[in-house]
């Protein structure tokens, strides 16, 4: 949870402006639903994809919500956003895929799968919901002060910007991806060669 910054900044953008604890449960429960869904079916039934066009998706996501938030769809398209829950659990769909793509790169073994994907999202859960209660009464608390509306347009714009940057790096990935395949595998090469070296050699009687 904590090393998926791209997680991170999109639920930071869901619960930016909430207001109240249920919200907050209703909205990760969906994103959790949404999540489950995807990592669970996916890595049972062998389903993969490119992982930088997965996470590039995710990128797109983290957009979407900081442009969404800055009210952009009134002010650029001049229509109301898409309901805000089903969005958050398409979403959760989508991240749920990109986490069971790295997931089935790992030998992950047959025994307690399921158990063990189900419990993994019960904790994100729970730690999602404790992470993001107390920013929601951080932000309860700076809500009713003149600089809140400031810090959000940033915040939001931030968000934007971060999250082309992460966009821009997952295209490069996937356009160099040939590239860091032949590194690796030159590592690999170069590793085995020192480990054939070293190795003590046999004796002829």
């Amino acid at each position: 949870m904590v090393t998926g910054y791209d997680h991170l900044l999109f639920l930071f953008g869901v619960i930016f402006f909430l207001t109240n604890f249920r919200d907050i449960v209703r909205f990760i429960t969906a994103f959790t639903l949404g999540h489950c869904v995807t990592l669970l079916g996916a890595t049972l039934a062998g389903i993969t994809a490119n992982a930088y066009l997965i996470d590039a998706v995710i990128a797109l996501s983290v957009i979407y919500k900081g442009f969404e938030n800055l009210d952009g769809f009134k002010k650029v398209f001049k229509f109301e956003a898409p309901n805000l829950l089903s969005m958050v659990f398409i979403f959760g769909l989508i991240h749920g895929f990109g986490l069971s793509t790295r997931l089935q790169e790992l030998p992950l073994g047959d025994d307690g799968l399921i158990s063990r994907i189900l419990a993994f999202n019960v904790g994100v859960e729970l730690g999602q919901i404790a992470a993001l209660t107390v920013m929601l009464v951080f932000f309860k608390a700076w809500r009713s002060t003149k600089t809140f509306a400031r810090f959000g347009a940033a915040a939001n714009t931030g968000l934007i910007v971060a999250g082309l940057g992460l966009l821009v790096l997952q295209i490069d990935g996937y356009l160099h991806e040939d590239e860091h395949h032949d590194h690796h595998a030159e590592e690999d090469a170069r590793g085995q060669d020192a480990d054939d070296h070293h190795a003590p050699h046999s004796l002829s009687p």
